[in-house]
């Protein structure tokens, strides 16, 4: 039987425990104050008589200190009686965090606009190394990549593969699509068709671009009033100086429609953002980062085991011993 062990009543093993009633152990040192009061006031009551007697006769002998054998065995039976009622117990927590994740396609655009150096060294290289830091901060997310210039093609579906993702984004060329142009709504089709079918419940697309919407035959609002309709949220990102008149009436080569970007974000639920330098970029991406958290729930699971029988049955031990003694010849009426 397990709780016959002296282990019990170690100091380690009493650190270990947590107390459900710890109150009850407060009243210990009150039962052997009671205790110390009636030996002493046994003590005073009792009469002496002064007798002469040798050296060996006031040995203590084996059964005079068997007397006390009884108080003790009364004292730790109703000690141990309130260290059950304390409840000692063994409590392991385990704590499990759990977060369902989105999915998320990035849309990068790699026009020949994108060689641009306003951004250093470049928008395309700005922008795929601020790529890779957003994806790094992002957990349990599913994250797709899709490019586009003059056509659009999705890259890298939906995966939790970081590092197969890592590995496409330092890969982005501008060679990779030959056809010039600026195919926005072709690239939220693309995107908008990676995720329509998937059970997750947030969807998000971000869409980087330097241009206006100069190719395919695709209307970047219907488009986005379709993802609307699927339930997929829309970032647009502006990369690069706003246009600046070179001479009166002419504006740079490389120009922005922030119209269509700000009305696309509007319509698919999310935000436009416009990123002229290499930080405001960042700044932009920790942003979206911020905005598009997946809950996490914390579940904690408690293991508590009780152990307050163990000390029950010593107690029953010592008082049924208490109470044998008190039936012998050790249970000194005198001491009553």
């Amino acid at each position: 039987m397990e709780w016959l062990s002296y282990h019990w009543f170690t100091l380690a093993q009493l650190r270990q425990f947590t107390w459900a009633q710890p109150i009850y152990l407060y009243a210990i040192p009150i039962v052997l104050l009671l205790f110390g009061l009636r030996s002493l006031l046994t003590s005073r009551s009792q009469q002496k008589l002064s007798v002469a007697l040798n050296h060996a006769e006031l040995r203590p002998t084996l059964l005079s200190r068997l007397r006390y054998a009884l108080p003790v065995s009364l004292f730790l039976g109703m000690t141990l009686i309130l260290v059950a009622l304390a409840r000692p117990q063994l409590v392991r927590e385990q704590t499990e965090q759990v977060a369902e994740g989105i999915d998320l396609m990035l849309a990068i655009d790699i026009s020949s606009s994108m060689l641009e150096k306003d951004l250093k060294p470049n928008r395309l290289a700005a922008a795929k190394r601020v790529a890779r830091t957003f994806v790094k901060n992002r957990r349990n997310d599913r994250i797709g990549l899709v490019i586009f210039a003059g056509e659009a093609f999705s890259l890298c579906p939906l995966t939790t593969d970081y590092d197969l993702l890592y590995s496409y984004l330092d890969d982005l060329d501008e060679s990779m699509i030959k056809t010039s142009g600026t195919a926005i709504g072709s690239a939220l089709a693309v995107c908008i068709n990676r995720m329509r079918e998937s059970p997750t419940k947030s969807k998000v697309s971000i869409l980087l671009s330097d241009g206006d919407n100069t190719a395919g035959n695709l209307d970047p609002v219907t488009v986005a009033r379709l993802a609307k309709a699927f339930g997929i949220r829309i970032y647009t990102i502006a990369v690069g100086q706003p246009p600046r008149p070179r001479l009166p009436d002419v504006l740079s080569a490389v120009t922005v429609d922030e119209g269509v970007l700000t009305n696309i974000a509007s319509i698919g639920g999310g935000s436009f953002f416009r990123a002229g330098d290499t930080q405001r970029l960042q700044v932009v991406f920790n942003e979206i980062d911020r905005l598009e958290k997946a809950p996490v729930k914390t579940t904690t699971y408690k293991d508590v085991k009780d152990f307050y029988r163990v000390y029950l049955y010593w107690a029953i031990i010592f008082l049924l011993l208490a109470f044998l003694l008190k039936n012998t010849i050790f249970g000194n009426i005198l001491e009553d």
